[in-house]
C-alpha cells in the first residue's frame, strides 16, 4: 500500500469506529515483532532520545539519528503505517521541513509527525501536504518544548487551555494533517477534539475518548525500568528478563 493509501485506512477506521493501536520501533527486530504482532501504526519517535540513547529528553535528537533509526525500522515493517518524527528545530519553516521531511521519506517513512497547531506550524504542515507528504500533528504535551515548559504538563485543564487545542486540532486538520496525536490532554478535551474531528486522534495520557492509542515500546514490555509515565502501564518485564538471564549466563560462565 502507499501512504497515501495507508493514511486513508487510518481515516476509514476512525468511521467505521475501529480502534487504532500504535507503538514506537527504533531498531529491525523490534519493529518486525510489532509489524508481525498486528500494530496499525509504528512511530519511530524522538522519544529515542532517552530510551535508546540515554539523553535527558528529545531535544537532543537531531534528524540524522531519526533517519539512522527509520531506515532499519523499515526493515522490520511490511503492513503497518511507519510514522517518524521531525525532530526540534528542523522543521522551523516550511522548506526546512520539506528537506527535513524528504530525508525521512527517502528512509523509509510513510508519514512524518511534527508538534504543535499554531499559524505558522499550520503552514508548515500545508506546505509537506502540498509535496506529496502525508504528516501527523502533535498537540497538547509538546516533548520538544519541555525545557521552557519546565516539566511535562497535562493540558487542557482549563476551558480556554481546551478551547485552544480543539482549535489547533481543527486547524491542522483544514491544513491537511492525516492524524492527530494528542499527549497528556484532559479526557474531555480529548474527546472533545475526538468528535470534532473528520481524522482520527491517537492518544497517549489522554483517556479513552480517542481514536487509537499510542504508547512507547519500552514502557509497555517494561524494558526501561528507571523512568515510566504514570499513565502507562508496564504488561511485561523485559528489564527483569534480561537481568535475569544476564545473571544466570555469569553463574554459568563463572563456575
Amino acid at each position: 500500500m502507499t501512504p497515501a493509501d495507508l493514511t486513508a485506512a487510518m481515516a476509514a477506521r476512525k468511521a467505521q469506529g475501529q480502534r487504532i493501536a500504535a507503538l514506537t520501533a527504533y531498531d529491525y527486530p523490534t519493529a518486525r515483532l510489532l509489524d508481525e504482532a498486528g500494530l496499525d501504526v509504528i512511530l519511530v519517535g524522538d522519544s529515542l532520545g532517552m530510551v535508546v540513547l540515554g539523553l535527558p529528553n528529545t531535544t537532543e535528537v537531531t534528524l540524522d539519528m531519526i533517519v539512522h533509526h527509520t531506515r532499519a525500522v523499515r526493515r522490520g515493517v511490511q503492513r503497518a503505517l511507519l510514522l517518524a518524527d521531525l525532530p526540534i528545530h528542523t522543521y522551523d519553516t516550511p522548506e526546512m521541513a520539506r528537506a527535513s521531511a524528504r530525508c525521512l521519506i527517502e528512509a523509509g517513512a510513510d508519514a512524518v509527525k511534527l508538534e504543535g497547531g499554531t499559524p505558522a506550524q499550520c503552514e508548515v504542515i500545508r506546505g509537506l501536504v502540498s509535496a506529496g507528504i502525508p504528516v501527523s500533528a502533535h498537540l497538547g504535551m509538546l516533548p520538544q518544548h519541555v525545557i521552557e515548559e519546565g516539566g511535562y504538563r497535562r493540558k487542557g485543564k482549563t476551558p480556554e487551555d481546551a478551547d485552544r487545542l480543539l482549535h489547533e486540532a481543527l486547524a491542522t486538520e483544514a491544513a491537511g494533517a492525516s492524524l492527530v496525536v494528542l499527549e497528556i490532554v484532559e479526557k474531555a478535551a480529548a474527546g472533545s477534539i475526538t468528535a470534532a474531528l473528520r481524522i482520527p486522534t491517537i492518544g497517549i495520557g489522554s483517556g479513552d475518548a480517542c481514536d487509537g492509542q499510542i504508547l512507547v515500546t519500552h514502557d509497555l514490555t517494561g524494558a526501561f525500568p528507571w523512568f515510566r509515565p504514570p499513565f502507562a502501564k508496564a504488561l511485561g518485564d523485559v528489564a527483569g528478563e534480561m537481568q535475569k538471564a544476564a545473571a544466570a549466563y555469569i553463574g554459568a560462565v563463572r563456575r
